[in-house]
């Protein structure tokens, strides 16, 4: 039996490899650097994971708590995750972790879901972030993150920016020292919820959060402002814990702020998540969001440091380590994990050398975790200081030169941030980004389907001009039409309707189709042609092709609408009506063309005239 389990499991592993190489993915990507790594590289990239830990454990802090659970979550996911994504992704500066996106659509969704769920969001976290990971990993062996550039960067300006005003809103709870009434009852969980929630609870303010956590607030905004270098959340946060044990010990009013639970080392135990289909079914929803989410966001963040380093990325490859990374993180303290940019931005700016920064810096996290069970930091840390804290990285996420690019640019990227951004403030943050991308798409379609036609005419020279809308044909019964753009499904009918129009003309015979720069044939598009050929043939006009390339010829043939275009062609007399591209001399199909078209309709109306450049013949 264990033999049998051994050779399945080897099997297995193979498969997965085979699957993996299949798809362009490296399953170790880490090997390389490991055989190439110095003292000189550690001593850098010991130095840059000290910087970003300063930084990625107050921050996972601050994310749990945007997640609404225990602080210990964001430590024990920044750490897991910054020690497990370098063997598997491409970019040697990324830093996984939570993410003020991620955690607060993990918020949104237990938040609108609270009155329907069986069990706390914490005991459903697990599976959920498994969920994330498997989805990732499949996305990643399907290259999905190919089709993430689709998706037009104003819908995660628009979340993000909707999200920040989300989370700054959400956590004036802690800062008005209203957090237990708004968490009695349903919660809210949209902005609107959250806003009309606050201002029915104002008789319930209180000083002494309100002002630890502005001071707390303006502390860190200065300090960004004038020491923008220095670790200043870790400071703020520092201070803030220091404070808190001073006023709560030996100040009248502050006995009662609120502070958080102190850590353990249980918190680091493993489990296994609770698999049942019941609990699938309530969070395949939010699971694809969120691993939509990470992986555009990793994207992002990953193209954002090559362009500054030089490097080259795979979105791919960097999609799995997201997914691999989530899973990991699922058998411990589970939160999903996404690519942070200030993290990773720091990490670069720190000057890492190699993915073990980030490594390092994993360990860290795990070192500072061990030293708060020890020592009494986190059971001192008011809640309205790090709730400030949170607020200060809300208000820094909104790029207002961004969204003025987005505003500006085109029409359509201003309704792509609009929607997205209304879709925040109305509704969960996981149907948001799907109307965000929704729509991208959609327009991004609406573009990508609308081929370009002109109809051309032969001049004197002997060269292919526009026809202008006030000229007549030189040849009344022969229409030459170049057709340019993406043919695919969404074109088809436009494409149809545009050529229909041309052949409204009475005195129109014969229509050259130039399909050179057509791209993108598909079934949807050669069937549309199929019933033109048809459709023109009962009508007495002919339809010919001309300018073919390659992949045009093969799509017809293996369509078998070649078959429908030759007909009545005598093969044996050196008949045809397709007419193949010709780099040497562009116009020399058409020119064929034009001499078939005569012969069809019997006429020899004008002398044809093609120009040909001796010198760009091979």
């Amino acid at each position: 039996m264990m033999r049998q389990l051994k050779a399945a499991t080897r099997n297995t592993l193979k498969g997965a490899v085979r699957i993996l190489s299949g798809n362009g993915l490296d399953l170790l990507p880490i090997r390389g650097p490991l055989k190439r790594y110095n003292k000189n590289k550690f001593s850098y990239d010991s130095k840059a994971a000290i910087n970003t830990a300063l930084l990625a454990l107050p921050q996972g802090m601050a994310y749990a708590a945007i997640a609404d659970l225990p602080i210990y979550y964001g430590i024990v996911c920044s750490a897991v995750c910054s020690i497990i994504a370098p063997f598997f992704a491409s970019s040697r500066f990324t830093i996984l972790g939570p993410t003020n996106s991620t955690a607060f659509m993990v918020f949104s969704f237990f938040a609108a879901a609270s009155g329907t769920l069986t069990k706390a969001p914490v005991e459903y976290m697990p599976l959920l972030v498994m969920m994330v990971g498997i989805l990732s990993v499949a996305g990643a062996v399907f290259k999905v993150a190919d089709l993430l550039q689709y998706v037009s960067r104003s819908v995660l300006v628009g979340y993000i920016t909707g999200a920040a005003l989300l989370i700054l809103t959400n956590q004036l709870k802690h800062v008005l020292g209203i957090a237990g009434p708004m968490n009695v009852g349903e919660h809210a969980s949209t902005f609107f919820g959250i806003a009309e929630k606050i201002l029915s609870l104002w008789s319930s303010y209180q000083w002494q959060p309100m002002l630890l956590g502005g001071a707390t607030l303006a502390l860190y905004l200065f300090l960004q402002k004038k020491m923008a270098n220095l670790p200043n959340f870790a400071i703020c946060l520092g201070a803030s814990a220091l404070a808190g044990w001073v006023l709560k010990h030996h100040v009248a009013g502050f006995e009662n702020i609120s502070t958080f639970a102190p850590l353990h080392l249980a918190h680091l135990a493993p489990g296994l998540p609770d698999f049942n289909m019941e609990d699938l079914s309530t969070l395949i929803g939010v699971a694809f969001a969120i691993a939509f989410l990470a992986s555009l966001e990793n994207s992002v963040m990953a193209k954002s440091l090559a362009s500054r380093s030089g490097d080259r990325t795979d979105v791919n490859q960097d999609m799995f380590s997201v997914g691999i990374s989530n899973i990991a993180t699922s058998f411990i303290a589970a939160m999903p994990s996404s690519g942070s940019l200030t993290r990773s931005a720091l990490n670069y700016e720190s000057h890492a050398r190699t993915r073990f920064a980030s490594i390092f810096c994993g360990l860290l996290c795990i070192l500072g975790f061990y030293v708060m069970t020890k020592l009494p930091v986190v059971e001192n840390i008011p809640k309205t200081s790090l709730a400030a804290l949170v607020i200060g990285i809300a208000i820094s996420l909104f790029k207002w030169k961004n969204i003025r690019i987005c505003l500006r640019s085109t029409p359509d990227d201003a309704l792509v941030i609009v929607t997205t951004f209304a879709a925040t403030l109305l509704t969960r943050l996981d149907y948001a980004i799907f109307i965000g991308v929704g729509l991208s798409i959609t327009l991004f379609l609406r573009k990508a389907s609308k081929p370009h036609l002109v109809e051309y005419e032969i001049n004197d020279e002997g060269g292919l001009q526009e026809l202008g809308e006030k000229n007549k044909r030189a040849i009344p019964s022969i229409s030459i039409v170049h057709v340019e753009g993406d043919l695919f499904f969404g074109a088809a009918d436009l494409f149809l309707t545009q050529i229909q129009r041309t052949i409204a003309d009475d005195n129109l015979k014969c229509i050259i189709l130039r399909l050179k720069n057509a791209r993108h044939l598909d079934a949807t598009s050669v069937l549309a042609l199929d019933e033109l050929i048809k459709d023109t043939r009962k009508k007495g006009v002919h339809v010919l092709v001309s300018g073919a390339t390659r992949e045009v010829y093969e799509v017809l043939k293996k369509s078998g609408v070649l078959n429908t275009l030759q007909e009545g062609c005598v093969r044996e007399e050196g008949q045809t009506n397709l007419f193949m591209y010709f780099r040497g001399n562009p116009n020399i199909s058409t020119r064929d063309a034009l001499i078939r078209a005569q012969e069809l309709i019997g006429t020899k109306e004008a002398d044809i005239k093609i120009f040909f450049d001796p010198n760009k013949d091979k």
